[in-house]
């Protein structure tokens, strides 16, 4: 079994199925967690010195922080309806509250804090929707915290990959500090299939091949992208939905495509 590869467990006792932190990844910035909680349960935590994003993937829910509340919000029921979620951001030094108004799938996007924001509803209409790359190369984009939006290091974004497509392609990486040309961002895959018997193919590998790894990652999974390029693959048949989440030192997104590949950006004659 990869290390790349976090699978779902169990609920533990708040719900939680799901768990990556900086000490479990191997890095310093990144937290990823995913709740599926039921009707009518309730979710408190506290952020400590993390900011936060939550995700409503699924589901309608009420969150409340230490100076703010948001009731009854939460639309789509799957994230193949392909439709923006609702989001809260919550800063650190702060807690937030999450009472399931039904079956709720909740990701929690984590990562350093400077108490430089406050708590806000990020709704659909404030989400970003692009669809990028063309034919097999194309999917649809769900801007929910890009950098030109307010926080201290989260960036978090979904993508949605037609059935036979490549996303996060042609591959490219970020994982050098040498801005203006790269940035250097850890980034979590959270992976849905639809239909969820279904798997997707990601490859995570670097310039020397020390990395290189084929992944095929079933439902539900993450995978850790430490370093290196690392393009997704949804297999005929099934549709691919995935969150990111990126931090690092700079919060900005300055990525260096594969030189093997870069003749795929060049127009069709």
């Amino acid at each position: 079994m990869s290390k790349l590869i976090v699978r779902p467990q169990e609920r533990d006792e708040q719900g939680k199925i799901l768990s990556v932190t900086p000490e479990s990844a191997g890095w310093e910035y990144v937290g990823f967690e995913l709740y599926s909680l039921k009707s009518g349960e309730v979710l408190t935590n506290k952020t400590g010195d993390q900011e936060a994003c939550l995700v409503l993937l699924s589901g309608k829910a009420s969150v409340r922080t230490n100076d703010a509340a948001f009731l009854e919000i939460g639309k789509r029921m799957s994230v193949f309806e392909k439709i923006p979620p609702y989001s809260v951001y919550v800063p650190n030094d702060d807690f937030y509250t999450v009472e399931a108004l039904t079956d709720l799938e909740l990701a929690v996007c984590l990562a350093p804090g400077k108490g430089t924001h406050k708590a806000r509803l990020i709704a659909p209409e404030d989400v970003g929707v692009e669809d990028r790359g063309s034919g097999h190369m194309s999917r649809k984009i769900h801007n929910i915290l890009p950098e030109q939006k307010a926080a201290d290091s989260l960036l978090v974004v979904e993508v949605l990959t037609p059935a036979g497509n490549w996303s996060s392609y042609p591959p490219h990486k970020h994982d050098q500090n040498n801005l203006p040309a790269e940035s250097y961002l850890e980034e979590t895959y959270y992976h849905e299939i639809n239909p969820n018997q279904g798997f997707v193919v990601q490859r995570v590998y670097n310039d020397d091949r020390s990395l290189d790894e084929v992944l095929a990652v079933p439902n539900r999974s993450v995978v850790l992208v430490p370093e290196g390029y690392h393009p997704v693959s949804a297999p005929p048949g099934y549709e691919s939905y995935y969150l990111n989440v990126m931090a690092g030192p700079v919060r900005t997104w300055k990525f260096h495509n594969d030189p093997d590949h870069e003749w795929l950006f060049q127009p069709v004659k």
